[in-house]
Formats: structure tokens, C-alpha cells, sequence
């Protein structure tokens, strides 16, 4: 328990430290209004240091999240992923649920309740998504979203080392969702948090796979793919707050989580190592 106390306490102040010791982007001319408005859009006064970090991310995926994920494409027919897919969304159940209450959507989470015990059960402990078969579609919360709802605005961007691309909001939520998890305090209690960082590292394998020529089509496509995934996180993020459609397939104009931030947000998110 004293360990994970620390962690996050740890996180939490890289967090601050990072915002400040980064170095800042140069305002435009006060006189050039579209310089200025352009700028202003972005919202990224640290930019600099959110393309370091980026092209670290891009240097860890290229060299180590990206092979293993051709490799595990290759190893597990489409069947074989989908319910390694599955299982994940099920596990991650609870934390969906406890946002989904947060944010007063009691439909959604009655939704989030039935595909747990249907799943859980029948579907032989998530493996097989049979709650989606009888009509309790799937959908994703987090308390950054929930954050979002309450009011709270998304700040400057940033582009954090492992966990990719983030606001101060989304970075705040994955702190809570990850003590909101009860496999954080099982894998605490009874000395087996390896099971969460097994959890987070096959999260971002799994992801990673799915979207192997997406991303590619996507540098391929841009002048700018700094900028580009910069925009991208902003429209996912914000189709995500509005309950939009979401899915795990992207394409040239949705992000996948797992676009330059080689270790989830499990793992801060305990959410875990690399490219969610």
C-alpha cells in the first residue's frame, strides 16, 4: 500500500514538475492576428518539450511496441484478438461503471452492469462478448470524460513520456481511474501487481495491432504528424466526452489511444507500458 501511495504521488509531481521545466513555446507577434489565433488553437505552450517527448515515443514505438505488435498480429488469428479485446474491455467493467454513475448516465451504466454478468459468465470471463449479441452495446468512460462533464476544462495540451499524448484533465483522470480499479488494490493487497502491468503491456499490444497500417497511412499522410496527432487526440477525446460513437479500428481521421504514448494508461493508468 506504501508503495502505491508513493507512485502516485511520484506521478502526480512529475506531472507539475514536467509543465513547468518544459521548455515554452514562443507567443507570436501580438500585431499578427492570425499568427495569434493560431496559436491560441493549438493550446500548447509547451511544445517543445511535448515534440521531445514525442519523438521518444515515436523512436520506443518504432523500435519496440511495433515489432512485437506485428508479431502478435501475426501469432493470433482474428478470433484469438477479438477475444483477448474483449476480455480487457470486461476487466476494465468496473471503472467504466463507477464514471458512468459519476456522471448520472444510470441507463449507460445499467448497460455497463448487464455486460459485466452476462460476459463474466457466460461469456467465459469475457473471452466471448455475448452481452454485444443480445443487444448491451459496448461503451468506454473514464474520469477524465467525467471530469469534462462536471465542467472542468481541458488545459494546455501535452505529450507525456510512455503515456502519449494528454491534457492536465485526462492526465488527473488516469491517476483516479487507476485507483477507481480494483485490480490496482488486488494486485497491491496480495503482492501480484504484476498482473496489472501484464494487463497494461497486452492493452497496448492489442491496440498497437489493431491499427498497424492506420498509423502508418497516417505519417505517410501527414506534414506535420506532431500536429496531426495533436488534433486527432482532441477530436477523440472530445467524440468521447459527447458519448460518440467510438471504436477500435481507426482510421486517418480518429486517433487510436495508443498513437505515440508507448505505455498505457494502465500503467499509469497502470494503465501500463506503451503506445494506448
Amino acid at each position: 500500500m506504501k508503495s502505491m501511495k508513493w507512485g502516485i504521488v511520484a506521478a502526480g509531481t512529475f506531472l507539475g514538475v514536467s509543465s513547468f521545466l518544459g521548455g515554452c513555446a514562443t507567443a507570436p507577434d501580438p500585431q499578427d492576428e492570425a499568427a495569434v489565433e493560431a496559436y491560441q488553437e493549438a493550446n500548447d505552450p509547451l511544445e517543445p518539450m511535448n515534440r521531445y517527448f514525442f519523438n521518444v515515443n515515436l523512436f520506443l514505438d518504432e523500435m519496440v511496441l511495433k515489432p512485437f505488435a506485428g508479431w502478435y498480429h501475426i501469432a493470433l488469428p482474428d478470433p484469438a484478438e477479438d477475444a483477448v479485446r474483449n476480455a480487457l474491455r470486461n476487466a476494465n467493467s468496473p471503472v467504466i461503471l463507477a464514471n458512468d454513475i459519476f456522471q448520472g448516465e444510470m441507463r449507460r451504466a445499467g448497460t455497463t452492469i448487464g455486460r459485466f454478468l452476462v460476459n463474466s459468465t457466460i461469456g467465459i470471463g469475457g473471452l466471448i462478448d455475448v452481452a454485444d449479441m443480445m443487444g448491451l452495446k459496448y461503451h468506454d468512460e473514464d474520469f477524465g470524460q467525467t471530469l469534462a462533464v462536471w465542467g472542468s476544462g481541458e488545459g494546455p495540451y501535452l505529450h507525456l513520456p510512455i503515456l502519449g499524448p494528454s491534457n492536465p484533465r485526462d492526465a488527473t483522470g488516469r491517476l483516479v481511474d487507476y485507483v477507481l480499479d480494483p485490480l490496482t488494490w488486488v494486485g497491491y493487497v496480495y503482492n501480484v501487481s504484476y498482473i496489472n502491468t501484464i494487463r497494461s503491456g497486452t492493452e497496448a499490444l492489442d491496440t498497437r495491432a489493431r491499427n498497424l497500417e492506420a498509423i502508418d497511412e497516417l505519417k505517410k499522410g501527414s506534414l506535420d504528424f506532431y500536429a496531426t496527432i495533436r488534433s486527432l487526440y482532441r477530436q477523440r477525446r472530445n467524440d468521447a466526452i459527447a458519448n460518440g460513437e467510438e471504436s477500435e479500428e481507426w482510421t486517418q481521421s480518429q486517433l487510436p489511444t495508443t498513437v505515440n504514448g508507448p505505455i498505457s494508461a494502465s500503467a499509469a493508468e497502470g494503465s501500463s507500458p506503451v503506445y494506448q
